[in-house]
């Protein structure tokens, strides 16, 4: 049974589900892929202390004040080529960008291989089940392009520019599959 409850953030409500113990799952509203990894039995449960210490990390995080990912017990369902990349969107200091090529490169270097396609990381990146604390927001194309936002591009910015990211090189690309 997945637990779930709401949260009121600057970005509107987000979603948040646990096994209860671990948080499973964070989506903002009308995000692509919303609850995709949640099941359809969901039951609310706003009281479990899980619950109640991500959501003071995520206000500590609204307020700019950098929480570490590893004070949250983290559970994302998905198979092993798409936990390797999740693994690496932890690891992306806050305020710093990443493209998929590197993280590619990352993981062909990890699983002993010559290359990697950056369009396997963008899916599993588009398919991180715990948005904003497992930063994909922070992962932009080779060119500065901020697409691929499975919460729109609009959020990819505020959270971007919340975290004083560099953004002078970042560009809305006018076209794109992931707009």
């Amino acid at each position: 049974m997945t637990c779930s409850t709401l949260h009121e953030s600057p970005l509107g409500p987000l979603l948040l589900a646990s096994d209860g113990k671990n948080i499973t799952g964070l989506w903002m509203s009308g995000q692509k892929y919303f609850a995709a990894t949640a099941g359809q039995n969901m039951r609310e449960a706003p009281e479990l202390p899980v619950f109640k210490t991500a959501q003071k990390w995520l206000d500590r995080y609204f307020k700019g004040q950098k929480p570490e990912i590893s004070e949250l017990p983290l559970a994302p369902e998905g198979g092993e080529f798409r936990q390797a990349v999740w693994k690496i969107l932890r690891e992306i200091p806050y305020g710093e960008t990443i493209t998929y090529g590197e993280i590619a490169k990352k993981m062909a270097r990890r699983m002993g291989r010559p290359g990697m396609s950056s369009q396997a990381v963008g899916g599993a990146v588009g398919h991180n089940p715990i948005s904003i604390i497992i930063p994909c927001h922070r992962v932009v194309g080779a060119n500065g392009s901020l697409t691929g936002y499975a919460g729109g591009i609009d959020k990819k910015i505020k959270l971007l520019e919340l975290e004083g990211a560099n953004m002078t090189a970042l560009f809305i690309p006018k076209k794109g599959t992931a707009l």
